[in-house]
């Protein structure tokens, strides 16, 4: 199944949660689309909530349902849990920690700015979104792509980078210090949910 590259404020509403992070697509309608608006009452099964669980995971890190559920195996053979151990490797993908260190706006943007190459790892140029990235190492903007004006624009607006992670704005570089706590992951997502759907 391929990566979905529809409109994501449709998906967001469907979804019920901001995929760009930043909570605007929710803001004038905080329902689901359809001609029926807000009055669309369906009762949903216990399968029904299981899988909106993981498409709401799934888009909202951006990946196929391939890299998903090999993630989602990966993290079966790791001691802990599960479902938990999961969230800790898709916060790990260099694209993600882009995203979180302020580089880009959305992950969508963060993706982009790996895939071109303007993301350095260690001082190795990474053009692989899905790269997982092992703690103490250094994520920064490639010499040449500094100037990008996107970056710029987006460390300008960050306000926010989580403890897990250190950033200087100057250097525009950060270090995966430590593996995120729970608390530190997506609140609105339920994992256990995800890990029932896989385990049916």
């Amino acid at each position: 199944m391929a990566r979905y590259t529809g409109p994501s404020w449709k998906l967001s509403r469907r979804l019920g949660i901001s995929l760009t992070g930043t909570g605007k697509e929710l803001e004038k309608r905080p329902y689901a689309p359809g001609q029926h608006g807000p009055n669309q009452r369906r009762k949903i099964s216990e399968y029904g909530m299981q899988l909106q669980e993981k498409q709401k995971l799934r888009h909202m890190y951006g990946i196929t349902e391939r890299q998903f559920r090999s993630m989602f195996d990966r993290a079966g053979k790791l001691k802990g849990v599960h479902g938990e151990n999961f969230m800790v490797l898709l916060e790990s993908r260099l694209d993600n920690l882009v995203y979180r260190l302020g580089l880009a706006r959305t992950r969508r943007q963060a993706r982009q700015l790996v895939n071109h190459g303007h993301i350095i790892v260690d001082g190795r140029r990474v053009d692989i979104p899905s790269y997982k990235v092992s703690l103490g190492q250094t994520i920064a903007v490639r010499e040449k792509s500094r100037n990008f004006s996107i970056i710029k624009e987006s460390v300008e607006a960050t306000n926010f980078v989580p403890d897990f992670l250190t950033f200087d704005a100057e250097k525009l570089e950060g270090t995966f210090t430590r593996l995120p706590e729970r608390s530190e992951l997506p609140a609105e997502i339920n994992e256990a949910l995800i890990v029932e759907f896989y385990s049916r």
